[in-house]
Formats: C-alpha cells, sequence, structure tokens
C-alpha cells in the first residue's frame, strides 16, 4: 500500500527505554505562545535536560491569523538560543523547524512550491483546528508528498472533531499521515477525552512520535506525572521516530 513509505523505519531489534529526542516545543523566546524570554527559554531547556533529553526540535506556530513567522525570523531566535546554551554551559542540541497550521496562509505557500521548515528526514508538522475538520486536509497532504515532505499530524487526540468514530484517526493514517501525540495528553492535562484517545491511539500502534508540545513551566511540571503514566510506557515499546531525529 502507498501509505507504507511514509510509516516509520523498520523495527530496531532493541528497544529505546526512554526519549532523547523532542520535536515539538515552543521554546524559542518572544515570537508565538511559547516561552515569553530568553531567561524563561533557559529554564525550559535546563529542565528538559534533566528529564534526559539531548536535543530538542523548536516548532513555533506559524499561523497567518496570528503567528505569521517567517524562516528568517525562527533562524534568528534559534541562533539566540543557541549562543545562551553555549554561554551557560548546557550541553542539549537545539533545533528548529515550525508547527504549520492548516489555513490558506499555509496552503499558498504549498500551492506556490515555497519551501516550508521541516526537521529530521523532511517532517514537516502541522495542525488543524481543535473542533472543525479542514477542507484543505486532502490537498494539503498531496501537495506536501508531491514536494517531498513527510506530513506528521501534531496532537491527533485533542481534535474533537474526530471524536465521534475510531475509524477517522485510522482514515486519516492510512493516508500516510504520521501522527504525534503529546506527553500530557496521557495524564489528562487537556481533558478526559484527549488522555482516552491518546491511549487508543497508543493501543493500536498508531503513533510514531511523541511530543511535548511544551510553552512553558506548567507543561513541565505536568510532563513529571504524564512520564510515569502507564501510556506513556506503553508507547516507548512502539517503533518511534524520536530517537532518530
Amino acid at each position: 500500500m502507498i501509505f507504507n513509505l511514509f510509516k516509520r523505519k523498520e523495527k530496531n531489534e532493541t528497544v529505546e527505554d526512554s526519549l532523547f529526542v523532542d520535536m515539538h516545543s515552543h521554546v524559542l523566546p518572544g515570537i508565538d505562545d511559547g516561552a515569553d524570554s530568553p531567561e524563561d527559554a533557559l529554564e525550559l531547556l535546563r529542565a528538559f535536560q534533566a528529564f534526559g533529553y539531548k536535543k530538542l526540535i523548536a516548532t513555533p506556530h506559524i499561523m497567518g491569523d496570528f503567528f505569521r513567522n517567517t524562516p528568517e525570523i525562527i533562524s534568528e531566535k534559534l541562533q539566540l538560543l543557541q549562543c545562551l546554551i553555549r554561554g551557560n554551559n548546557l550541553s542539549i542540541t537545539l533545533e528548529a523547524a515550525a508547527e504549520y497550521y492548516l489555513d490558506e496562509w499555509f496552503m499558498a505557500k504549498l500551492r506556490s512550491g515555497e519551501k516550508v521548515l521541516t526537521f529530521g528526514d523532511n517532517y514537516l508538522l502541522f495542525e488543524t483546528s481543535y473542533i472543525n475538520e479542514s477542507a484543505f486536509l486532502d490537498e494539503a497532504l498531496f501537495l506536501m508528498k508531491t514536494q517531498g515532505y513527510k506530513p506528521v499530524m501534531a496532537h491527533p487526540e485533542r481534535y474533537t472533531y474526530l471524536y465521534s468514530d475510531f475509524s477517522l484517526f485510522k482514515k486519516i493514517y492510512e493516508k500516510g499521515v504520521l501522527f504525534q501525540v503529546n506527553i500530557n495528553s496521557l495524564s489528562g492535562y487537556y481533558s478526559k477525552a484527549a488522555q482516552t484517545y491518546a491511549a487508543k491511539l497508543i493501543d493500536h500502534s498508531m503513533v510514531d512520535m511523541l511530543g511535548s508540545d511544551c510553552h512553558g513551566t506548567r507543561h513541565i511540571e505536568a510532563m513529571k506525572k504524564a512520564r510515569s503514566s502507564k501510556h506513556y510506557k506503553k508507547a516507548l515499546q512502539l517503533n518511534l521516530l524520536n530517537n532518530y531525529l
């Protein structure tokens, strides 16, 4: 089947019992609803290092109505934070991509062939409205794939428009979309329903990446609980892509 071309690597013989790479966070300061200042960002990076992470991929929002970030804006903030990492003797590595909101602004970029920000093996992180199905999804996936991107849907367990029938998740997944579940969903941080569907996706081996989606210290505190949950440990038994990034 075609969608298998976009799925995860062949399973490694050794199963990682920890995550060393986080591929979804909002730690770049002052450009979205994440870290407010360089000092706040450093506090978050220290916390991730204490968790055992070796690498973070920052994914600031790009949204036509709110956060019109550009590769240049993101690169400038990335370089600033990388300098602070070195200056404060942190051992964690920091890279950056973006979390694209599936709106007209993003569609215009895809239709024009404008280069967008990716991470790892050309993975492209995107999100949709939490409550309304996007009319652009099928076209967006077609354009992403034909341009060589590998689409990763951020936190599908939080999209309430999928809750009416679990087969709706399967329908998207079988189109070659990788699923990234938020770690804090596993403790019910966002809602009981999000926790239920995160667990169900893990049970069905439909999770390719776990992400912190960290915006601030509130998410760090919540992660301490989520990382001890049954389904977090079960997710680590899947062939997650995190540690390959």
